[in-house]
């Protein structure tokens, strides 16, 4: 009996699957708009979000200005959300929150459109024109729903976003340097990046990194200057060197910035000499 059961198991599902094949092709191709939503809503509280889709996709337009429009808009945006279409998503609870800003659901349509733009935020290398447009959403949605059991998810992706966003500009910063050991002129552009860097990000992870690249392009640019500049700059390494150490006595660039410290010193002396 176990033996045959197991053998006729198989079938049935294959029978199951292809009856549920057959109404979805059925429903997907008749005018009955009814059957639509109720086949849609069925696979949707089942987990089938692909075919709920596709169902909702057709009778979306059909439900404007209706009483089931609200609940069809949501469940139609979900289900981009859910297949992760977050492009659609967004766009859809976007649409969603315009058009019914009453809804029981509008704080979690908020919740969910920011989340679609956070998760189209590419690696921090990339242009970050999706990470603006989630940070933007998050903010939005952190102001307005200050109690939403939702608020904690939306401040960890607001934070991680901007991590991505800091160590982009630290990156930019530090290519900056790079160019400079061959491009002198290129070293004030990343200074300039740095000091800005450090005064907008105060609770930036990269914010050591920051002074400390800071005088490695400072000292860089002072070690290389014509005479009559070289003093002042090397006075402007010392006090960016000095910055580093107040802010980050155990810094982990010790040992670098130690040895930037002895070069700075060394010329200064140097001109303290020819000035007796």
């Amino acid at each position: 009996m176990f033996f045959m059961m197991r053998s006729i198991l198989p079938i049935l599902f294959c029978l199951l699957f292809l009856v549920s094949c057959n109404e979805y092709q059925k429903v997907l191709k008749n005018e009955d708009v009814k059957a639509k939503y109720d086949l849609a809503e069925k696979y949707y509280e089942e987990g089938d979000f692909r075919r709920a889709k596709r169902l909702f996709e057709q009778i979306a337009p059909k439900y404007v200005g209706k009483p089931q429009g609200e609940r069809v808009m949501f469940f139609f945006a979900d289900t981009y959300f859910k297949t992760e279409d977050y492009y659609l998503s967004g766009y859809q609870f976007e649409r969603f929150i315009k058009s019914y800003s009453k809804s029981d659901k509008i704080q979690e349509a908020s919740y969910l459109e920011a989340k679609s733009y956070y998760k189209l935020s590419p690696k921090y290398s990339l242009d970050q024109t999706d990470t603006d447009k989630a940070l933007s959403k998050l903010q939005t949605f952190i102001n307005t729903y200050p109690e939403s059991e939702y608020f904690a998810d939306a401040n960890t992706m607001a934070q991680e976003l901007t991590t991505k966003k800091e160590k982009k500009e630290i990156e930019i910063a530090k290519q900056f340097d790079k160019l400079g050991e061959f491009n002198y002129p290129i070293l004030v552009s990343a200074i300039a990046a740095l000091d800005n860097f450090i005064t907008d990000n105060p609770g930036s992870a990269y914010r050591e990194d920051a002074f400390f690249y800071r005088v490695k392009a400072s000292t860089n640019l002072a070690m290389n200057s014509t005479p009559d500049r070289m003093q002042g700059r090397l006075k402007e390494a010392l006090d960016m060197y000095n910055a580093l150490m107040k802010s980050y006595p155990e810094t982990k660039y010790q040992k670098e910035a130690s040895s930037l410290y002895k070069k700075i010193t060394k010329e200064l002396e140097g001109f303290q000499e020819n000035a007796k």
